[in-house]
């Protein structure tokens, strides 16, 4: 075939002359319905034909009237014998009564919508094809609001028509004005204008072969009129599978580019800084710690930028792991940057890389080991001296690591030579911010993207898919582990009970954190980040729920109540300075103030070896991956941890599975492989990345698996043959059309 056509079409400035029809404006098969098919985003044909049914109602059984049972969905071929309108004495609206034979017995339709619209159609001595679920009314069988067909006397009209009723009924997401009865009638006349040069289909030639799949204008047929339930099924799937390869062969893409970039090659050096750190750590890697980090060592080697993601469970060692990367590139005369979301996590990295590296971060400092390095930290409201003294190291490359929030994106910042950028928390930064970071740097930079969210298998091809990824499963020995209890809030011996846990635990030297979704009473739904999850529907005359807890009425509480006496109780949240936030911070890890009322801005990075106990109130409403999240910042000393979730959920309701399922388990890919049921891709995967018209049709990540990593190898299979896949436009017009609007900011996560 030859560059630039495919299946009969000749391309011409990259577009076919006949595709068009896909899009012309969907009002040239629904003249009168332009602005309801518009609400549900539909414009054009083309989106016509993409809005896929999202379910099939069983064909009504064809049968006699005087066979007709109360609750059977049927279809019956009949006469109108007559139809008369009538009104309610007591509100005057008129309802339509239609009498219908098949020339032996009788049965009664009626219709209170639209009466007149019904009458001038459904005139007596017409025959028409007419469906519904049969009910009673007064001792008497009827259709309520059936569908209908009528045939004007053709014959071949009446056969087609009578032939359809057998076939599987699509029903669509439908409108205000615009109902499934609708929308069929206009796919059906799109249908019958479309013709096989209008489609072109995104998915080459050879892989709709190897896999045995049906082109699109079939599929887009077999889809909206099947025949049968297996042509649905067929028809989905293929389209499931389009999905997934349209969306791959851009993440492929991605990589490729990645690849083809030139970046400066960061060896390992035999005696340098990483050396002396490796031989001062008073502990033993993880297996899992070597082979990620040897795997990354090789990839920093190479003359092409690494892209790679790093999850691992809570408390997993993925700080370590990016240090011991970050070293490589400084001992390769290099600098690295760590972008953290927060400034409470940004200055923890910082303390805590200090902390290890020791003498090794007082680079030129009195004190200093040979060939130390520094570690600058630069945040928006750090005092002007200090963030002059930390431009100054990154600009001149004493610092070897510079961690900073979005203040490092800022114009100011400068870097000697910029060689790894390490992202903490990645979903937590847009596009933009990260891509600002790594323009800093005078070659590609390598990239280390880093996630203590644990991200099921399907949605890291998904969302990830242009990153390889290390994952950290094992816990560094040691630690003791957390045990988890669900506490009844409306049950005051509990509380109380949950009050007196909290005062063993620190009589015998540990920690508390009390977290609450609000900061004060003015915060209407949450603050600094929670992952509130809704899960009651409004019902008239349901209980009102209780006002989510806040920190500052909480502490005051937790301040007179009797189990506490004598215990100094701390608040941390997002409107403190970062003075007062890094003093906070510091009583609490010293003792001082060991009990911290805290909201979800100790969610991660924050490293109290001592704190051995939690209380989250609330918990109901908070999400699965941030209760986790939460959990993960007790028990990471010798000491084991309580988690305490105080819950009003009512058994056996969504909020209660979910408390009930962190208190079984600590699996952090099983939590998320739960939540991701449960909440469903839309929300896991960001609802603003993938809402309304931008959403995925068919394919799902909870169900498609092996479906996605199919598709995902074909399609780094075919870019690798050709990147620019001038052998198949259209795979990279569905790409094009993939990327409008927020969809491309969706993919750009990774």
């Amino acid at each position: 075939m030859a560059r630039g056509e495919s299946a009969g079409v000749r391309y011409e400035d990259g577009v076919e002359p006949r595709a068009r029809f896909l899009d012309t404006p969907v009002t040239s098969v629904a003249p009168r319905a332009g602005k309801p098919f518009a609400a549900l985003g539909l414009r054009t044909v083309g989106d016509l034909l993409r809005h896929y049914p999202f379910r099939y109602a069983d064909p009504g059984t064809l049968t006699d009237i005087a066979s007709l049972r109360v609750g059977d969905t049927v279809t019956v071929v009949a006469d109108v014998r007559q139809a008369v309108v009538r009104r309610a004495r007591s509100t005057n609206a008129a309802r339509l009564e239609v009498q219908i034979t098949d020339g032996r017995s009788a049965l009664q339709l009626i219709f209170f919508g639209g009466a007149r619209h019904h009458e001038r159609l459904l005139v007596p001595g017409r025959r028409g094809l007419f469906t519904g679920q049969i009910s009673a009314f007064g001792g008497h069988l009827q259709l309520a609001h059936p569908t209908y067909e009528m045939f004007d006397g053709d014959d071949e009209g009446e056969r087609v028509a009578v032939e359809r009723a057998t076939w599987p009924r699509p029903v669509y997401r439908a409108g205000a004005g615009l109902d499934t009865t609708k929308i069929a009638a206009a796919v059906r006349t799109a249908l019958g204008t479309l013709r096989d040069e209008d489609v072109v289909d995104p998915v080459p030639p050879a892989l709709r072969e190897q896999h045995a799949l049906a082109d699109l204008h079939r599929t887009l047929r077999d889809v909206h009129e099947p025949h049968t339930d297996d042509d649905w099924r067929r028809a989905r799937d293929r389209l499931r599978y389009e999905e997934a390869f349209v969306l791959q062969a851009e993440l492929a893409r991605r990589r490729a580019r990645a690849a083809a970039e030139p970046a400066t090659a960061r060896p390992p050096v035999a005696d340098g800084v990483l050396a002396a750190f490796d031989a001062r750590l008073p502990f033993t890697l993880t297996a899992g710690q070597r082979e990620v980090g040897e795997t990354i060592a090789a990839e920093l080697a190479r003359p092409v930028p690494m892209q790679r993601l790093l999850q691992g469970e809570v408390g997993s060692g993925k700080t370590l792991v990016a240090l011991r990367a970050m070293l490589q590139v400084v001992d390769a005369g290099g600098q690295a940057a760590l972008l953290a979301p927060t400034e409470v996590l940004a200055a923890q990295h910082a303390r805590s890389l200090r902390a290890l590296l020791g003498d090794l971060a007082e680079g030129g400092m009195l004190g200093g080991a040979p060939d130390a390095t520094r570690v600058a930290l630069l945040t928006g409201s750090q005092p002007a001296a200090a963030r002059k003294a930390a431009l100054l190291d990154a600009a001149s490359g004493a610092a070897g690591i510079v961690v900073g929030t979005h203040a490092l994106l800022s114009a100011t910042v400068q870097f000697a030579d910029l060689g790894l950028v390490v992202v903490d928390e990645q979903h937590k930064f847009g596009v933009e911010q990260r891509d600002t970071l790594r323009a800093k740097a005078a070659t590609s930079p390598h990239l280390l993207v880093m996630t203590a969210t644990p991200i099921p298998r399907t949605v890291a091809m998904t969302v990830f898919g242009d990153l390889e990824t290390s994952v950290l499963r094992e816990v560094p020995a040691g630690r003791s582990g957390v045990t988890t209890h669900v506490v009844p809030a409306d049950n005051p011996v509990w509380m109380s009970r949950t009050w007196a846990r909290v005062r063993e635990e620190v009589a015998q030297g540990g920690r508390a954190y009390v977290v609450c979704p609000r900061i004060d009473g003015d915060d209407e739904r949450g603050a600094d980040d929670v992952d509130l999850v809704a899960d009651d529907v409004e019902v008239a005359d349901a209980p009102a729920r209780r006002p989510l807890r806040a920190v500052l009425d909480v502490a005051a509480e937790l301040a007179a109540e009797p189990a506490l006496e004598g215990v100094a109780v701390g608040v941390l949240h997002g409107r403190m300075t970062p003075e007062d936030k890094d003093r906070a911070l510091a009583d609490f890890a010293s003792g001082a103030v060991p009990v911290l009322v805290s909201t979800t801005v100790v969610e991660v990075g924050v490293d109290v070896p001592e704190a051995t106990a939690m209380v989250v109130l609330d918990a109901d409403r908070f999400g699965v991956s941030q209760l986790h999240q939460l959990r993960g910042r007790i028990g990471r000393g010798s000491a084991p941890g309580v988690c305490l979730l105080v819950s009003t959920a009512e058994p056996g309701t969504p909020a209660a599975e979910r408390v009930d399922t962190l208190a079984r388990t600590s699996d952090g890919f099983a939590l998320a492989s739960f939540d991701l049921e449960q909440r469903g891709e839309g929300d896991v995967l960001g609802a603003s990345q993938w809402g309304g018209s931008s959403s995925l049709r068919l394919l799902r990540v909870t169900r498609d698996g092996d479906l996605i990593e199919r598709a995902r190898d074909d399609a780094r299979a075919f870019v690798e043959q050709d990147p620019e896949l001038t052998s198949w436009p259209p795979l990279g017009d569905a790409i094009r059309a993939l990327l409008t609007g927020d969809r491309e900011e969706f993919l750009d996560r990774a």
